[in-house]
């Protein structure tokens, strides 16, 4: 048991320091001065902590507003994608229908097709809807790339949740959607979360569908790449 024990600590440390590293290495050079950004051999720990580097991204143009787009669609995100995903998913696990294993394909195929290929039908239908440089318009993809994986999470969270807990609260004089409201859904709040958490960092790092489907109100990863680059386009004349 001991050595089980110590493989699963093990295993749980190496895991941790293999997604904290990154994390690390960025922290800290955010707090080296821009000059030795660019030295080589570039120590990891800095000599010398400042605040230059993160004040001049801060201070770049369409940084801070940039970055509140980018809440403002992952909220927009996750209210779109609960508002389809939770009636789908609990239907899913509660109810046996005929083709219920047919919607459970279909919505993991909306997977198969790659956004890039609905990149130019995307723009000229937004324009159409007069949705195009709009956080509407990018929170509606977002929404669409997180629902196969929200809806699949929340069904099997409410999977996990037994139904005579329902039934035994509709007994008692509560009615379906009491029943849910207060026996179902407190207990599916760990993983209700988990599912916000999860479509919240997608839509925060998803740039192809922000780059193509705005101009003026980029999100914060769209801006960065918009100004990689513009700032690499005359290294190729």
């Amino acid at each position: 048991m001991t050595i089980r024990r110590l493989g699963v600590y093990g295993a749980a440390l190496t895991i941790s320091a293999w997604v904290l590293l990154p994390l690390v290495l960025i922290a800290l050079a955010a707090f080296t001065p821009r000059d030795a950004l660019y030295r080589w051999p570039r120590t990891v720990w800095p000599e010398q902590f400042t605040l230059d580097t993160i004040l001049f991204f801060v201070r770049s143009a369409g940084v801070l507003q940039s970055t509140w787009n980018s809440v403002l669609v992952a909220v927009l995100t996750i209210a779109l994608a609960f508002l389809i995903s939770m009636p789908t998913g609990y239907a899913l696990a509660r109810y046996r229908f005929r083709g219920r294993d047919a919607v459970q394909l279909v919505v993991l195929a909306t997977k198969m097709f790659p956004a890039t290929v609905l990149a130019i039908p995307l723009a000229v239908a937004f324009i159409d809807w007069g949705l195009y440089d709009t956080l509407l318009g990018v929170a509606i993809v977002h929404t669409a790339l997180s629902i196969p994986f929200v809806t699949m999470i929340i069904t099997s969270v409410f999977i996990g949740i037994s139904f005579e807990l329902e039934e035994a609260a509709m007994t008692l004089g509560s009615s379906r959607a009491q029943a849910f409201l207060r026996v179902t859904l407190p207990m599916a709040l760990p993983g209700l979360a988990a599912a916000a958490i999860f479509t919240f960092v997608l839509s925060w790092n998803e740039v192809f569908a922000a780059t193509i489907l705005t101009v003026n109100n980029r999100t914060l990863p769209a801006l960065i790449i918009n100004s990689v680059v513009a700032a690499g386009a005359p290294l190729h004349y």
